[in-house]
């Protein structure tokens, strides 16, 4: 077998010596060589061929080497640094306070630290690396030194333990002999290892449980201090029913030595030293019965009573440890406090029904004598209508005579006076019947636009002659109200504004609201101050001037009020010094049939007339007889209603017209007469002043006194 040329050990130069001579041996036995010049050369080429690739594979060799040798240093300092890095880690392990180990992927003990397992004495020195988890586990389970829980054996204990190493993370507490107590912290790693940290929680626990006691010790003093202050007996029993704690009130509301409650004593001992004191609201045995529910106990609540009035107030708590509370209050000057403010109430009662019944009497006698003052402010109308009638008539009557121009300015200047007197005595009837409750109203459709074309001819006259401007704006609209009442309203109030308007206008317009209008009368007059708005509606109140017949009572705006208040109507007013005033009324739109009032109209030629005229106050008869003779009718007249039937049947005439007073005095009344007069066909008028709702529902058409002349007129008339 050939040797090879260049031996793989030689080094590079020994290496190329080793060729050089080689390539010298080769040049001498050419040279020497007795062959001839052609092989010599091809020899020749050959070896220098020979030396290009020898010297190729050199530096390739001298490549390969140097690389090698680089590899191996790095190799080294490698190596170097893991057993520094593995070292620095160990003693990074052994300096942490808790137990460390590592297992790697395939649950195999990599590493742990001295402290680890350590705990267990018996599992410390057995622990070593390439260890499986389950072997430990099993280790642990039989240890001395674990304290499983009741009734768990090694086994079940490795079982429970596997359980929780599947999970990602787990952290546990294991008691220990000996009161020491260990945290177990199992993680995983990115790897797919488990990393197991043991802390000593002895010293923690055992300080929580010194701390924990010495609260409860606080507890249990600040509990003792809050009993001792209370006023009410307090006494704790626990789930045996026995006396854990009591404060001293508890001895001194039952009255009972402190030698009798001691601690431990029975509940039902307890109730059996109450048997002197009556139980109220439930008896002692519902009470222990109570106390010995194996439920939640609901609250309790009962008294004990002494014979002498002495007042227990028992409450009785559940607790949740199964024990309960029971405490005991003195309530004996509650309970006499309760029967004095009883008996006073019984007092009071007494006193306020006597009261009550007192005041109803006045209430009584109040409404008698309001009842009283309304028949008598009826009664002296009436009285007075009929002299201030008969004067009217006779006036009236005198208006034809030709007359003086001084006596006939007279008579105008007297029937003006008698005007006034008629307002003002309507007026105060008209107050009379409202405060009374005796103002019946009858409610129906009314037309605004008829009432208010009337109301601006009655007024236009008044307004021109002060130079006012007066403007009442029409409407269609149809209201739910009282005809008479509406008008009467609506009259005050426009009489009001043209009266204190000294210039400028008056305007009376109607506002649509939806289920209602608001009529409005607005003035530009001197205004109302604030504090006069409530004044202005009382009786005989007028702003800036004194009452008088001539310039009005002020009577207008009580009446408006009351009325409105009467019908439902509200009534606004908004006013203000130097800017005029406006007051609305506003009224509901009416459904069903509309009802028109008739207004008298001038006094026209009456022609050939018999009238009956019944009258039993001679100066009102013969002055109405003398107005009625110079309209050239004729007239039959009598004294009362018999009379009048007598008469009738003596001539055997019946008369085209009747006129008969309301009131005839004693016998048949005016209204009776009337009936009997329609009965026969004669067209009837009462004549009274009288305003009483029994003549509402009457048949019978009714001329008010004083009379109007027109009004009487349009009667013989029409009929």
């Amino acid at each position: 077998m050939m040797h090879p040329l260049i031996n793989p050990s030689d080094t590079a130069e020994a290496s190329r010596d080793k060729l050089l001579a080689i390539a010298e041996a080769l040049m001498r036995r050419v040279e020497e060589a007795s062959d001839d010049q052609g092989a010599a050369y091809a020899q020749f080429q050959r070896a220098v061929l020979l030396e290009d690739q020898v010297r190729a594979r050199t530096q390739d060799l001298e490549r390969a080497l140097d690389m090698l040798n680089r590899s191996n240093s790095k190799l080294a300092e490698a190596m170097a640094e893991a057993e520094a890095a593995r070292g620095n880690l160990a003693s990074a392990i052994e300096t942490v306070e808790d137990g460390f180990a590592l297992f790697d992927g395939a649950d195999r003990l990599v590493l742990a630290n001295a402290r680890f397992g350590r705990p267990l004495r018996d599992v410390h020195g057995r622990l070593r690396p390439g260890m499986a988890f389950g072997d430990y586990v099993r280790l642990v389970s039989v240890s001395e030194d674990l304290i499983r829980q009741a009734a768990e054996t090694p086994a079940d204990w490795a079982r429970r333990r596997m359980a929780q190493h599947q999970d990602r993370a787990v952290t546990f507490i294991v008691a220990l002999t000996g009161d020491r107590w260990l945290q177990v912290s199992e993680h995983r790693t990115q790897e797919g290892g488990t990393v197991i940290l043991h802390t000593d929680l002895t010293h923690v626990i055992r300080a929580e449980r010194l701390e924990r006691g010495k609260l409860l010790d606080d507890q249990a003093l600040r509990v003792k201090a809050t009993l001792d202050h209370l006023t009410q007996g307090v006494g704790v029993f626990d789930a045996g029913e026995r006396l854990v704690g009591f404060n001293r009130r508890l001895a001194e509301v039952l009255s009972l030595p402190l030698g009798r409650l001691p601690v431990g004593l029975e509940f039902g001992a307890l109730l059996a030293q109450l048997s002197g004191m009556e139980a109220q609201g439930a008896s002692l045995a519902q009470v222990a019965a109570w106390a010995g529910l194996r439920d939640p106990r609901p609250a309790l609540a009962f008294e004990l009573v002494r014979p002498n009035g002495y007042v227990v107030s028992v409450q009785g708590q559940d607790m949740p440890d199964r024990g309960f509370v029971v405490s005991f209050s003195d309530i004996t000057a509650e309970r006499a406090a309760q029967r004095a403010l009883a008996e006073a109430n019984e007092t009071l009662e007494r006193r306020v029904a006597a009261r009550t019944e007192e005041l109803a009497e006045a209430l009584v006698r109040a409404e008698q004598a309001n009842a009283a003052r309304a028949r008598f402010v009826a009664a002296a109308s009436h009285d007075l209508l009929q002299p201030l009638s008969a004067a009217k008539l006779f006036l009236a009557s005198l208006a034809d005579e030709a007359l003086p121009w001084r006596a006939g300015e007279t008579v105008v200047k007297a029937r003006n006076a008698l005007t006034s007197v008629e307002d003002i005595l309507a007026a105060l009837l008209d107050i009379s019947k409202l405060e009374a409750g005796r103002g019946a109203v009858d409610v129906g459709a009314v037309a605004l636009g008829p009432m208010l074309g009337r109301l601006r001819d009655e007024f236009a006259p008044m307004a021109a002659r002060k130079g006012l401007q007066f403007k009442v704006l029409g409407s269609r609209a149809v209201v739910d109200s009282d005809a008479t009442y509406l008008r009467r309203i609506l009259q005050n109030l426009i009489g009001n504004a043209i009266r204190y308007t000294v210039s400028g206008r008056v305007l009376v317009g109607v506002r649509h609201l939806g289920g209602a209008v608001r009529v409005e009368v607005i003035d530009t007059g001197p205004g109302i101050p604030e504090g006069e708005r409530q004044a202005i509606f009382r009786e005989f109140h007028r702003l800036g001037a004194r009452a008088s017949a001539s310039e009005g009572m002020g009577l207008g705006l009580a009446i408006v009020e009351r009325a409105c208040a009467l019908l439902g109507h509200p009534l606004e007013l908004d006013s203000g010094l130097g800017r005029g005033s406006r007051f609305a009324v506003t009224l509901p739109l009416a459904e069903g049939e509309l009802r028109t009032v008739a207004v008298p109209e001038g006094v026209p030629a009456l022609g050939d007339l018999i009238v009956l005229l019944v009258e039993n106050d001679a100066d009102l008869r013969r002055a109405l007889a003398l107005l009625l003779e110079r309209w050239g009718v004729q007239v039959i007249e009598a004294a009362s209603g018999e009379e009048a039937l007598a008469l009738l049947d003596e001539i055997g005439i019946l008369p085209d017209r009747g006129l008969v007073d309301y009131r005839l005095g004693e016998g048949m009344d005016g209204l009776e007469l009337a009936e009997r007069l329609r009965a026969v066909g004669m067209a009837v008028r009462l004549i009274t002043a009288d305003r009483s709702e029994a003549l509402r529902g009457a048949r019978v058409g009714v001329l008010a006194k004083p009379i109007a002349p027109e009004a009487l007129a349009a009667f013989l008339r029409d009929g």
